[in-house]
């Protein structure tokens, strides 16, 4: 009888840890964040707030939209204005390229890579690709503006610039950038779609315009117009007076995942060995240039900006190397943690697949991105 208790107990006891395989780039985080704080200390101030605050805030706002069908009746309005898959995927991308430079590229992703899924689903078709594609098109079409994307934002303010130099800096990567990106678009399947589908009512106008209102109200945080405490706030009430069943619904290990990077950035950033490297290796616009790059693979562009503009009044090249370290790895830019997760929540057993191929693509556009404008602005002696 006593053993049988014990090992009633012990099965009570364990722990079920199965999504940690389901969710790699949780489960790399929350390594990285551990590991990390053996060496250092963790603080509070790690921890962007803003960031995390408009995140929950949009996830909710997006979710509502899911909920109320307003995302279904835009997937149905562009189906039914295309004849064929790739022109569906083209618009798709190119949304994401041309709404990131004003939204951020976080927002472009948060909005479209859903309508995405919603359209994939309707279509029984798949596309991942499509999805990787509106990933790179959203890191490198907010590197056109200031506000595009956190390190532009503090690259902007953080050397005083003003508009004339900071677009002929840039203007080169996204032109490049489209173009690439027009070259993946073409070499997508082409699959010919003649189902003409019912357009979708909405039933209840009168909460979509209040979501509408809220979603102004979240991006109004985002550019500071006004508080991010503000919008949580009236965010948060909004839910629970009208569906407090969103609060359970949204993807909290989205947030848990920044949560982990923010720890790790901050500890690493932190470190003497960090600050002795960079003191060491950026003598130049070539060392910075391809130091900002190679160190957004390990620590993503907005914290490799922060850090290393500490080191440096070049801010050319440092600039460029942050928006084309965006393309890489997963953890380059947030953004590209952003559209992964989403895409796990609707195939999660798609992950190690959407990694590889996600992997590949950016990797070839890094490549592409990297040493194209190198040697274009070498011979225009602008580094």
């Amino acid at each position: 009888m006593k053993e049988n208790v014990l090992i009633q107990t012990k099965k009570r006891i364990k722990l079920d840890l199965s999504f940690l395989k389901k969710d790699i780039v949780f489960t790399i985080s929350l390594i990285l964040a551990a590991g990390s704080c053996l060496f250092q200390t963790p603080k509070i101030e790690y921890l962007n707030f803003p960031v995390l605050i408009s995140l929950f805030n949009l996830m909710l706002a997006i979710k509502a939209f899911d909920e109320l069908k307003v995302l279904d009746k835009f997937a149905i309005s562009i189906l039914n204005k295309c004849n064929n898959s790739k022109s569906v995927s083209a618009i798709l991308i190119l949304l994401c390229f041309f709404s990131s430079m004003i939204v951020t590229n976080d927002v472009a992703l948060l909005t479209f890579v859903p309508l995405t899924l919603v359209i994939s689903r309707k279509m029984n078709m798949p596309m991942m690709e499509t999805i990787i594609l509106q990933t790179i098109a959203a890191n490198i079409g907010s590197s056109l503006t200031p506000m595009g994307n956190p390190q532009n934002l503090f690259i902007y303010s953080f050397y005083g610039l003003t508009p004339k130099p900071f677009f002929m800096t840039v203007l080169l990567l996204a032109v490049l950038g489209i173009i690439s990106i027009y070259i993946f678009i073409h070499r997508l399947t082409k699959k010919e779609l003649k189902v003409e589908i019912a357009p979708i009512q909405i039933n209840d106008p009168k909460r979509t315009m209040v979501w509408g209102i809220i979603l102004a109200v979240i991006i109004a945080s985002i550019f500071d117009v006004i508080p991010y405490q503000a919008a949580l706030i009236i965010t948060l009430m909004t839910a629970a007076i009208i569906n407090h069943k969103l609060l359970f619904k949204i993807d909290y290990f989205l947030l848990l995942t920044f949560i982990c990077f923010f720890i790790f950035v901050g500890n690493i950033s932190n470190t003497n060995a960090v600050h002795m490297i960079a003191s060491a290796n950026l003598k130049d616009s070539d060392s910075i240039y391809f130091t900002s790059i190679l160190l957004s693979q390990f620590i993503s562009n907005v914290p490799a900006s922060i850090l290393l503009a500490e080191f440096t009044s070049n801010w050319r090249p440092l600039l460029l190397g942050v928006n084309i370290g965006g393309l890489g790895t997963i953890i380059a830019s947030m953004a590209s943690v952003i559209s992964y997760k989403l895409y796990i929540q609707s195939y999660p057993s798609q992950g190690k697949q959407y990694l590889l191929k996600f992997s590949l693509y950016n990797f070839l556009f890094l490549t592409l991105l990297t040493f194209i404008p190198y040697v274009v602005l070498k011979i225009l002696h602008i580094f």
